[in-house]
C-alpha cells in the first residue's frame, strides 16, 4: 500500500463499540440519522436529508475510502446497525496532521459513543498512521461536541475561527488539537492496543 493512501477496508473494535465501513444496506438508517435539525445545525449536511442525499453521501464515502483520501466509519455497538459516524480527513503527511469529526444518532446520545469512537480513531491515527497533530473544528455553541473533545484530550488552539456555511446559516468553528497527557487514560490504553494489533504504518 502506498504511503499516501489510507487503509481500506478497516474495522476498529474498541471498548463496547465497533467502527466499520459504511454499507449500501445502511441507507435507511443513514437517512433517518442525518435528517435531524441538530446535525444540520452544526454541519454542512443538506437539510432535509432524503434518500437521494443518502445515496450521494454513501457514494462519496465509498469513493473517499477506496482512493485512500479519508477514513469514514460507522459507529456500531456490535458491527451491525450504525449509531453514528467518525471520520478522519484532510491528511497532510508532511505535517503529520489530519482533522477528525463525529456525530451520533439523536436516539443514541449520552451513551459515550462519540467519546469512544473519537478516542479509538485518534489512537489508531497516532499509533498506526504515525500522525502527530490531530485536529477538530467545532462551533463553540455546540456544547455536547466540545464536551466530547475535552473528554478525549483535545484542547483549544487559539487559532482564528473558520467560517462554515450550512443549511441553517454560518458557523464559526474553533480549532481543537489533541494534547498528550490530557486524557483519563483511555486514549493511552487504546494507543497501546492499536500499536499491538495494527502495527506502525510506514
Amino acid at each position: 500500500m502506498a504511503a499516501s493512501r489510507l487503509p481500506f477496508p478497516l474495522t476498529l473494535p474498541g471498548d463496547g463499540i465497533i467502527l466499520r465501513e459504511w454499507r449500501s444496506e445502511d441507507l435507511d438508517d443513514l437517512v433517518r440519522m442525518l435528517d435531524e435539525p441538530e446535525i444540520a445545525r452544526w454541519t454542512p449536511m443538506p437539510s432535509p436529508f432524503d434518500i437521494e442525499a443518502g445515496i450521494a453521501y454513501l457514494k462519496r464515502a465509498y469513493q473517499g475510502r477506496v482512493n485512500g483520501s479519508r477514513i469514514q466509519l460507522a459507529i456500531t455497538a456490535d458491527g451491525s446497525r450504525p449509531l453514528g459516524e467518525v471520520l478522519l480527513f484532510g491528511v497532510d503527511l508532511g505535517l503529520k496532521e489530519a482533522e477528525l469529526g463525529y456525530l451520533v444518532d439523536v436516539g443514541e446520545r449520552r451513551r459515550g459513543l462519540a467519546t469512544g469512537a473519537l478516542s479509538l480513531l485518534s489512537a489508531y491515527a497516532q499509533s498506526s498512521l504515525g500522525l502527530s497533530r490531530l485536529l477538530l473544528r467545532i462551533d463553540p455553541r455546540n456544547a455536547s461536541s466540545t464536551a466530547v473533545a475535552r473528554r478525549c484530550g483535545y484542547r483549544l488552539t487559539g487559532e482564528a475561527p473558520i467560517l462554515q456555511e450550512g443549511p441553517y446559516g454560518s458557523s464559526r468553528l474553533d480549532t481543537w488539537e489533541l494534547v498528550s497527557g490530557q486524557t483519563d487514560g483511555r486514549l493511552d490504553r487504546l494507543k497501546n492496543v492499536a500499536a499491538r494489533r495494527y502495527g506502525r504504518r510506514t
